[in-house]
């Protein structure tokens, strides 16, 4: 079975306050007289499912071209997490981090999609400390971002990007039970962008 984790993008699909909305517009159309339907796309990379890259926080960071691909690809484990302020190591004791390496976090806290939500789950700075030392290659949140609405020290993601945890934010997990998935969440490959829209599925294991 598959679950895919990627929203709809639309004209209508919320973005961060003052960042760049989705929009489509056609450079030539076949009822125009065109051979060919051709489209073009302006958006913010942060937009629905996506990766953000080093360079998104970092000055010298990687850009989304430059990350190796093995953390956006293999076994992965959602776990569902009261829709609190902040995710704590206590919310994932008992919990093997780096069996699978890569964790999703099922918050459900933001239950209106077409809205961007003035308040969602987030990562506390000592579970992204915990998750670097644990050698977790990938965190993924159904939530914006890894760090709250309103912060701008970023210290979650400091904290991961500079200790080589790949970010996926904006997924929907939604009907997705806890368990142990394959991970399918490739960025494209854009060179000197500090993030990439993705479409993350996830794949029950056959057995």
């Amino acid at each position: 079975m598959i679950y895919d984790l990627s929203p709809t993008l639309r004209p209508e699909t919320p973005v961060y306050p003052g960042d760049t909305p989705f929009d489509l517009a056609w450079v030539s159309a076949i009822e125009g007289g065109a051979s060919a339907n051709v489209s073009r796309i302006t958006t913010t990379p942060h937009i629905g499912s996506h990766v953000d890259s080093p360079l998104h926080t970092e000055p010298r960071g990687e850009s989304i071209a430059d990350l190796p691909l093995a953390p956006f690809l293999g076994l992965c484990r959602v776990v569902r997490v009261p829709p609190v302020p902040l995710i704590s190591p206590r919310h994932v004791e008992g919990i093997d981090l780096g069996n699978p390496a890569r964790l999703l976090f099922k918050t459900e806290s933001v239950r209106d999609a077409r809205t961007f939500p003035e308040r969602f789950t987030a990562l506390a700075p000592e579970l992204a400390h915990l998750l670097v030392e644990r050698g977790v290659l990938l965190v993924g949140l159904d939530t914006p971002s890894v760090d709250p609405g309103d912060s701008t020290s970023l210290d979650a993601h400091h904290t991961l990007l500079r200790g080589g945890v790949a970010i996926l934010e904006g997924i929907v997990l939604d009907g997705v039970p806890e368990g142990v998935y394959e991970l399918i969440a490739l960025p494209l490959r854009l060179a000197g962008l500090d993030a990439s829209p993705v479409r993350a599925v996830l794949r029950t294991m056959e057995g």
